[in-house]
């Protein structure tokens, strides 16, 4: 494992680390201002910047006339398209000491940006920090926390921790140039880039979190890989490849080997389905994906199983 050296920021005494924010979007007007929106409530007290990057979409200027307090840059993906590439080219462009991701169908709460750098000046190993979130889906919110102030790799192994979504992550930014990499742009599908990032990140130092919910992060059929099984199978298949000893924790195998089972259901590949799913059992005879797998191999619709699930803020 790598050991990376340490990253004091500056002290509460004087002035906070400047921050650039990067926001991929695609064809979503309305919601990339809620997102910005919530960005400049955040009353940060060091420099900020937010860069907008527009994937596969005809940049919007007038977004840096209506935000000019997040001193807003539109522009546009010039690198792999899809969320990868995307946050790739605002890292690229960014010159601030940290760099945060949201998405364009997320908000921030306040105090998420100052509770975060506080929580890497405490932490000067860490070269990342996150916070939990809470799931909006059909007007319903679910809390979804951690139970912990420091993610190491074995939890990253064991469990994709949804909380630690991607529009939460805080970044050194001369760590992902110069030590962690950026976001893997050979992804299928761009799926599962942010679990393959937190793994690499664990494996080099653990990461500092701010267990209180201070994003929210919306569900439901906004977002583009909604239904997409044939993505969900092949990035979890790539996630194995790159990342192998996921399958060596009993817990975690079976939870993979149960959300491709899904996959393979939701599919109409019943036989494939009902295979992956007593190869999840046979890790782990509790592991509920693989249950859910065999039901919808048996007829039940997997929207009726997400639509249960993502009223309580979970997933497959």
């Amino acid at each position: 494992m790598a050991h990376p050296q340490t990253h004091p920021l500056t002290s509460p005494s004087t002035s906070p680390p400047s921050v650039t924010v990067v926001v991929p979007t695609h064809d979503r007007p309305l919601l990339v201002r809620e997102t910005l929106r919530s960005i400049a409530e955040q009353g940060y007290g060091g420099a900020l910047e937010t860069i907008v990057v527009f994937d596969r979409a005809e940049p919007d200027p007038s977004l840096e006339i209506e935000f000019p307090e997040l001193a807003l840059r539109v522009v546009r993906n010039t690198r792999t398209p899809g969320l990868p590439g995307s946050r790739n080219t605002g890292i690229l462009l960014a010159h601030s000491e940290l760099v945060a991701f949201c998405d364009d169908d997320d908000v921030w709460l306040p105090g998420k940006l100052e509770a975060q750098v506080a929580a890497l000046h405490a932490n000067p190993e860490a070269e990342l920090a996150a916070t939990s979130i809470v799931v909006r889906y059909s007007g319903r919110d679910s809390v979804r926390l951690a139970g912990t102030e420091r993610v190491e790799l074995r939890h990253l192994l064991r469990s994709r921790m949804a909380m630690l979504h991607s529009s939460t992550l805080l970044f050194r930014r001369a760590s992902l140039i110069e030590g962690i990499g950026l976001i893997d742009e050979e992804i299928p599908g761009g799926m599962s880039e942010d679990w393959d990032i937190l793994i690499r990140t664990a494996r080099r130092a653990p990461i500092a979190h701010v267990d209180r919910p201070l994003v929210q992060v919306l569900w439901g059929n906004n977002s583009f890989f909604t239904q997409r099984w044939d993505l969900k199978l092949t990035s979890h298949e790539w996630m194995l490849d790159q990342h192998p000893d996921i399958l060596d924790d009993p817990v975690g195998a079976g939870r993979v080997l149960g959300q491709m089972a899904f996959a393979e259901a939701a599919m109409r590949r019943r036989r494939a389905a009902v295979r992956r799913a007593f190869a999840a059992l046979r890790r782990n005879w509790r592991e509920p994906r693989a249950f859910f797998a065999l039901a919808v191999a048996a007829g039940v619709s997997p929207g009726t199983v997400l639509g249960v699930l993502h009223r309580y803020g979970r997933g497959v």
